[in-house]
């Protein structure tokens, strides 16, 4: 339809919030489930006193965790951006 070097200009995007939101949502999905994850096998690994399995089981849970801080830090700092824009 439109030349490749155009096409670009007259594709329909979404805008930023909106697509900005659901990547802040997915990331928060999988962070919340790589802590999961870690619970589940750190559990496992107490259960068969496996203590590689409950080691990795406490990085998964640390990991996620802290990701989910960070989402948590980069939502206040749109907070913040967003009372600016006011």
């Amino acid at each position: 339809m439109f030349p490749p070097v155009l096409a670009g200009k007259y594709r329909r995007s979404r805008g930023n919030d909106q697509k900005g939101m659901n990547m802040s949502t997915d990331d928060k999905i999988r962070n919340k489930a790589q802590e999961l994850k870690g619970r589940a096998k750190k559990n496992v690994g107490d259960a068969t006193d496996n203590e590689r399995l409950q080691a990795e089981g406490r990085a998964d849970q640390t990991k996620g965790g802290l990701k989910q801080a960070g989402e948590k830090a980069k939502d206040a700092g749109k907070k913040v951006r967003d009372a600016f824009k006011k």
